[in-house]
This record gives C-alpha cells, sequence and structure tokens, in this order.
C-alpha cells in the first residue's frame, strides 16, 4: 500500500494538542495542513492528557487527510505512546522530530505498520514529514532518505539545532540565520530534492511580520522549497499565497512547454531574446505539476 499524499503542501499549521480551541481554529483555517502537537507546545505533566484530546477531536472529524501529528522524539519516552494513542483515529500523517538519520524512519515504519495493521488500517498508508536537521548528527544524513518509506516531505529547524550544538544565539546581528542555519536550509533542500520529496521551510517565529514572511516565503519558494511551517493562522494566507504559481508564472512555463512541443528533438531554441534549453523546460514543468490538472 502506497502512503496517501495531501493534495497540496504549501502551509503546515502547528496547533497544541491540549488545546481543543486552537486545534479547531488549525483545523478549520485555510492551512493545507493542520500539525496537532504533542512535542514541544505540549508540557510533559500535559502529554497524557493532549493524546486523549488528539485522538478524540480526530475522531469527531473528516477530511483526516490534513489533520497531522507531531509526535515526541524516537529517543525519548513518549514516542510509542503518541503513536498508539493516535494511530487509532487514522491521523492523515505524522511529523516525526529529531530525526538522526534513516534509520530512525525505517524504525518508526516498523512501529507504524504494526499500529496499522493492529488498527484495521491499511498497511504503509500513513505518511511522514521528517524534520532531518535538529541534531549535530542529523545535519550529516540529510542526502540519505531516497526511497525512505513513508516519507513525503523534509523540513528542517534552528533551535534544537543550535540547542544540540551548544551555541548561544542561531542568529546574526541584523537578524539573518548564521552560516550553520543556512547549511542546515540548503542540506534540507538537497536532501528533499535528491529524495523526489517536497522540502518544507521551517517557521517565523514572529507571527506578527507578515511583511517579512511574505519576503522570506517568497525567497526559499524560488530556492526550491514548496511549502512553509507555520505558527499563527494569520501566516497561513501569506504562506499559501507565496507557494502558489502567478497566473504569470503559469502562463509562461505553458508557453515554454509549448514552444518545445512546437519544435520537437531541439536541445535549445530561441525565446522572448534570449535562448532556452533543456533546464528551463524541466522547470516549466515542475511549476505546471505544482498547479495540477
Amino acid at each position: 500500500m502506497s502512503v496517501i499524499l495531501p493534495t497540496k503542501m504549501r502551509s503546515w499549521l502547528f496547533a497544541p494538542g491540549d488545546s481543543e480551541k486552537k486545534m479547531l481554529k488549525a483545523a478549520d483555517s485555510a492551512a493545507d495542513i493542520a500539525l496537532f502537537d504533542l512535542e514541544d507546545a505540549v508540557a510533559p505533566e500535559n502529554k497524557a492528557l493532549a493524546r486523549r484530546m488528539i485522538h478524540d477531536f480526530l475522531q469527531g472529524r473528516e477530511n483526516h487527510e490534513r489533520l497531522w501529528v507531531r509526535v515526541n522524539p524516537l529517543d525519548g519516552p513518549h514516542l510509542l505512546s503518541d503513536l498508539a494513542a493516535v494511530l487509532p483515529a487514522r491521523p492523515g500523517g505524522i511529523m516525526l522530530p529529531k530525526v538522526n538519520g534513516r534509520a530512525d524512519v525505517e524504525r518508526v515504519d516498523h512501529y507504524l505498520s504494526a499500529l496499522e495493521v493492529a488498527n484495521g488500517i491499511a498497511e504503509g498508508s500513513t505518511p511522514l514529514i521528517v524534520l532531518v536537521t535538529e541534531t549535530a548528527e542529523a545535519m550529516f544524513h540529510t542526502g540519505d532518505y531516497k526511497g525512505a518509506p513513508r516519507v513525503v516531505a523534509l523540513t528542517w529547524g534552528a533551535e534544537d539545532l543550535a540547542d544540540s550544538i551548544g551555541a548561544s544565539a542561531n542568529r546574526n546581528p541584523d537578524g539573518s540565520y548564521g552560516f550553520t542555519y543556512e547549511l542546515a536550509r540548503s542540506l534540507c533542500l538537497l536532501g528533499a530534492a535528491a529524495a523526489g520529496m517536497a522540502a518544507i521551510e521551517t517557521i517565523q517565529g514572529d507571527f506578527r511580520d507578515l511583511d517579512g514572511l511574505k519576503t522570506r516565503a517568497e525567497k526559499v519558494r524560488r530556492d526550491g522549497y514548496r511549502g512553509m511551517l507555520a505558527i499563527h493562522p494569520a501566516q497561513v494566507d501569506v504562506i499559501n499565497a507565496a507557494f502558489s504559481p502567478t497566473a504569470e508564472e503559469i502562463a509562461e512555463a505553458q508557453a515554454i512547454v509549448d514552444l518545445f512541443a512546437a519544435n520537437p528533438g531541439v536541445g535549445t531554441i530561441g525565446y522572448k531574446g534570449g535562448m532556452l534549453d533543456r533546464p528551463h523546460l524541466s522547470r516549466a514543468e515542475q511549476l505546471l505539476r505544482q498547479v495540477g490538472p
């Protein structure tokens, strides 16, 4: 059984799993995927309650394919309890944090398969998004996910990475990420491209700075990212717009595809005073695939 891919993966909105109000707001938002959090947003003493709340919330909702859960990391005490609690309610997918490498994904795949079979869910159907830069070790394995079971997207994080390496800050004086964290962003993108998966940009902590969010989202989309994590509903519309091709981009891409189709067998072709070659065609085709049929 293949994993069930979400239709769109532009915006991923977190909501703490111990707040029914915030989960409802995320589920009813325009976010492509609502992410109910059992990890950082939930205190240790509230994790059991949050598991029950997420289970009950999922059971009472439709459109499960866009309702995902971020569980706790594999190397802690909570992961198996998280999965055992939420899998029976059939979440659309699982976010796995603090992954050190592909072996972690393969181990969690076994856990998920057992729980799917036990709960009458098609084995292998629950997809994963993996946080691949939250530990120093993980940075050396970002290119190892081609063919990894269940994984449909990679994303990255800067806060836990800073903690992992003992850094006092992850930002430069001007507010930009330091070199190590820009490297993490690049490695996530390259790893996703090598694996044929979507790369998803990390959060912007200042949810009030929507202009800054727009600039950043548009920039990383040009770089190759296909979506972005969000921590507040106000960020969703900005992210959705930034990762949706414009009418002008679609028209341009279609014109390039049509031009090559009308001239079969050519390697390069003149267009608007310049030259196009096969990489231009490939990028145009990729953009049109983002739009869908």
